[in-house]
């Protein structure tokens, strides 16, 4: 998921994060200017139903404003094994091993 905050925000003409603090406020919802801060400018890592709520009342928007679904980048099963096997597959040789010694002097021949 992507978060969509500070778009849909400036859609309805909120350009700063205080602002929204404000109004956030003004409806029951008071967040502490760091936590203000991570919303606006990151990826919050948790977020309460209740103050998506109030965040979408303030915004006057859906919850699909604010999170934005990126299906690609979920890894579907067997993923992972397909791309190995495309690559080897695709003429990729792995790396010739040349034996050495602790020294770093190569090995006599066999």
């Amino acid at each position: 998921m992507r978060w969509n905050l500070r778009l849909t925000a400036a859609n309805k003409g909120i350009w700063k994060a205080s602002e929204l603090q404000r109004s956030l406020a003004e409806h029951g919802l008071v967040i502490s200017a760091g936590k203000m801060s991570g919303l606006w400018s990151g990826q919050p890592v948790s977020l309460k139903l209740e103050d998506l709520d109030v965040i979408c009342v303030v915004l006057g928007c859906e919850i699909g404003d604010l999170l934005i679904p990126e299906p690609e980048k979920v890894r579907h099963p067997g993923q992972a094994e397909e791309k190995e096997r495309a690559a080897v597959g695709a003429g990729t040789a792995a790396p010739t091993v040349i034996p050495k010694r602790r020294d770093g002097r190569s090995l006599p021949p066999e």
